[in-house]
């Protein structure tokens, strides 16, 4: 059984930086992809940054290009989200997640962790 555990979240003034990790466990993750989500109060989850473990191609979403680097260490099986020029926007539970790439639906998902950027 797949497990994903994240941490790093915390408060952070506008235009400071945080890295938020997600430690996985229980398979091999050569043929998955991770993502990256998040949720702000009254807002629909959104997907912010998405790695092929075994390529590590990327993709992110608009609001966090240049931003937001997604990586993956696969000696420590964890994929991290290093977070700059942090905004008040970014406020939100960040989930990570992963899916099989032949699957079109993540199937495994973490237990969130909360961003909260000062103004």
């Amino acid at each position: 059984q797949v497990q994903l555990v994240e941490s790093g979240g915390g408060l952070v003034q506008a235009g400071g930086s945080l890295r938020l990790s997600c430690a996985a466990s229980g398979h091999t993750f050569t043929s998955y992809l991770f993502g990256w989500f998040r949720q702000a109060p009254g807002k629909e989850r959104e997907s912010v940054a998405t790695i092929y473990w075994s390529n590590t191609n990327t993709v992110y979403a608009d609001s966090v290009k240049g931003r937001f680097t997604i990586s993956r260490d696969n000696v420590k099986n964890t994929v991290y989200l290093q977070m700059n020029s942090l905004k008040p926007e970014d406020t939100a539970v960040y989930y990570c997640a992963a899916r099989r790439q032949s699957f079109s639906k993540y199937d495994y998902w973490g237990q969130g962790t909360q961003v909260t950027v000062s103004s």
